[in-house]
């Protein structure tokens, strides 16, 4: 018999596999949130995650990509639309906007979750991945991460720094498709093992789709076969691939490749919108551990057999 993704996975999920772990230790003091902010945070929590579960698609199943594409979703994951995956990201810590096409997770498990982001930003030049600079790329990112910091804390969320990489920016010319992955600690917090984006991209002609998947840094190697599988598993409608391109009519955009990584080519030109909306990327890690606020892993969705609203 089928079952559906449990309360109880997407905790763990959510948590960076921080249970069971010494990472699960409660933070100090200084990093958590007032108690009544920490009970507004797990309610929401608790509301979206119920919200998730209604809407969620479960493979073997092919998912529609807006205008552009389709994920061909295989068998052992779930796909959770908008706009409750809007509010999942949202009631976790991280920013949303208009460009999230939804939310991966793994139907069992495992310790880790994937957004699937859709750009629209126009055809992306590759010439720059020829001769990028990666220790110039992390020093970017670890600038964007730091500025995003004070709307974290506006929020009730601890400040998160970037340490270095997990893995260097690797571009595929035939695939036109880009994979880096870079650690992410909570700052100052000593007992912080880390958390990892694994960040994928599939290049288009009016843009791009970018699947990061998120968990912590001890488990990252094992789950680095899912992330690819499902960048794998996204495909352009014809007339929407990056081959399909035509020079002189189509829209380009203002950056190159290298920006995909640390917005480097933004940051050069100037382009401040840009920036910004680099760093929400950048910073889009789940690191609250719900242990920390006295919730149990048991509070979330009960695995129910696959019906007419989720299968």
């Amino acid at each position: 018999m089928s079952f559906g993704l449990s309360h109880r996975v997407l905790a763990i999920v959510l948590t960076l596999a921080l249970a069971g772990t010494a990472a699960a230790q409660t933070p100090p003091a200084t990093s958590s949130p007032p108690a009544d902010q920490a009970a507004a945070i797990e309610a929401e929590q608790n509301a979206a995650f119920e919200a998730a579960n209604k809407v969620a698609k479960f493979g073997p199943a092919e998912i529609p990509l807006i205008d552009q594409g389709t994920l061909t979703l295989p068998a052992g994951y779930a796909f959770v639309p908008q706009p409750e995956a809007g509010r999942i990201e949202r009631a976790n810590g991280n920013t949303t906007g208009d460009s999230l096409v939804g939310l991966v997770f793994p139907d069992g498990d495992a310790n880790w979750y994937a957004s699937l982001d859709y750009i629209k930003e126009g055809y992306i030049r590759e010439d720059d991945a020829k001769d990028w600079n990666a220790e110039e790329l992390l020093t970017s990112l670890k600038d964007g991460t730091d500025a995003n910091n004070e709307d974290r804390a506006a929020r009730g969320f601890p400040p998160l720094a970037v340490t270095g990489w997990i893995e260097t920016p690797q571009y595929d010319t035939a695939t036109h498709r880009l994979v880096w992955s870079a650690k992410v600690v909570r700052k100052n917090d000593t007992q912080d093992e880390g958390s990892a984006n694994y960040n994928t991209y599939a290049l288009g002609r009016d843009g791009y789709f970018s699947l990061d998947l998120i968990t912590s840094t001890r488990k990252i190697d094992g789950f680095k076969q899912n992330a690819r599988e499902l960048l794998n598993s996204i495909s352009y409608s014809p007339g929407k691939r990056y081959e399909d391109f035509t020079e002189g009519t189509d829209r380009v955009a203002e950056y190159g490749l290298a920006a995909l990584v640390a917005g480097v080519a933004a940051k050069k030109l100037g382009l401040i919108a840009i920036i910004g909306a680099f760093v929400l990327k950048f910073a889009k890690v789940i690191i609250i551990a719900l242990g920390a606020f006295g919730v149990g892993l048991t509070r979330l969705f009960r695995r129910k057999p696959r019906d007419g609203n989720v299968g």
